[in-house]
């Protein structure tokens, strides 16, 4: 699995923390994916009490990451 990761998301990456490796592994091992708008996923990971959540497309054999930020738990179910 190739992936890409934007900007933005990287932007988001840094504020909240978040190493790209947590990244992968939630696109690799996610907890859940749920359809979004636009045809994006949302790939959830329940982490230390937050929910890390990765907004992502699909193109080809890519995964192009929009977005990253962490929830919390109650917020989302999983």
């Amino acid at each position: 699995m190739k992936i890409e990761i934007l900007d933005h998301a990287r932007e988001r990456m840094d504020i909240y923390g978040v190493l790209e490796a947590l990244v992968k592994e939630t696109l690799e091992e996610p907890d859940s994916v749920a359809e979004s708008y636009n045809n994006r996923k949302i790939a959830q990971k329940k982490i230390n009490g937050y929910v890390l959540r990765v907004i992502y497309e699909e193109k080809n054999a890519t995964k192009i990451i929009i977005t990253v930020y962490k929830a919390k738990s109650g917020r989302y179910e999983i």
